[in-house]
């Protein structure tokens, strides 16, 4: 059975952030991830994660004012400069935190740019920031989203498209990142997508379809996925990023039914 990690952008969102590393291990999650540290000095979310017996397993590169709508500045022409120096404070906390892969957000596109010059802006960040990732030992996703409920004009929609960058790039260090939900909304065929691709994936995500909620609450047959995983041999985690239909801990039953654990508040 695939092992899951708790989102703490939108689980436990009733606690202060830091208190949500420790409701996360109460409920059973050996493994956290979430959009960024950054808010925090390093060895303060280190020892939450020690503490806790938690394993860091992804974080985003800093992804601009986020409170403003800002979705990642990877692929901007005017903002490279802050998109390089941003690469060496996610492998600071990445090292600090132990955290053995990093995700960049693409951005949402500006207006009025063509599309092959964001590509392009994009392609060249990436191939900065992959070396230097791989020395550190630190691998680098990147995520499509969907743009017809969450992010409209986010640049990076599909799974042919990111895989299409990952070839342009041509680093043996960048991976895809495959949420399930954004990918159902965009092109569906799940299952054989993740099968067809499965060397390139390095992270899986979840939430269910339509309402970003608990699996069990939508269309998608996670108990198919979830087998599935296991029978083409995913070894990765599978982060629950999803919003909770009634508080965090009523929605963990599908959590719980694969743990054998019960979950505390």
């Amino acid at each position: 059975m695939p092992r899951f990690s708790a989102n703490l952008s939108m689980l436990f969102t009733e606690h202060d952030f830091l208190d949500r590393f420790d409701a996360a291990a109460r409920a059973g999650f050996t493994g956290v991830e979430y959009i960024g540290p950054y808010d925090h000095p390093p060895e303060t979310v280190a020892a939450r994660l020690e503490n806790n017996g938690l394993a860091q397993v992804l974080f985003n590169l800093p992804v601009g004012n986020w409170t403003a709508g800002e979705r990642g500045i990877a692929v901007l022409p005017d903002r490279i400069d802050e998109f390089r120096k941003s690469v060496d404070t996610a492998i600071a906390y990445a090292k600090a935190l132990a955290c053995p892969q990093v995700n960049c957000l693409a951005g949402i596109a500006p207006a009025g740019v063509d599309r092959a010059v964001l590509e392009n802006v994009f392609v060249e960040n990436l191939k900065y920031a992959a070396p230097r990732f791989e020395a550190a030992g630190i691998k680098l996703l990147i995520e499509a989203i969907n743009t017809k409920v969450d992010i409209p004009g986010f640049f990076l929609t599909n799974s042919a498209q990111a895989l299409a960058i990952i070839d342009r790039v041509g680093s043996n260090n960048l991976y895809f990142q495959y949420d399930i939900y954004h990918m159902q909304v965009m092109e569906g065929d799940l299952a054989r997508t993740i099968e067809n691709n499965l060397g390139r994936i390095a992270h899986i995500q979840l939430a269910d379809n339509p309402g970003r909620h608990e699996p069990g609450t939508g269309e998608i047959n996670f108990p198919y996925l979830y087998e599935h995983l296991d029978r083409i041999g995913y070894s990765g985690w599978i982060g629950a990023e999803y919003k909770p239909k009634a508080g965090t801990e009523a929605g963990l039953g599908w959590f719980k039914a694969l743990s054998g654990r019960k979950c505390a508040a």
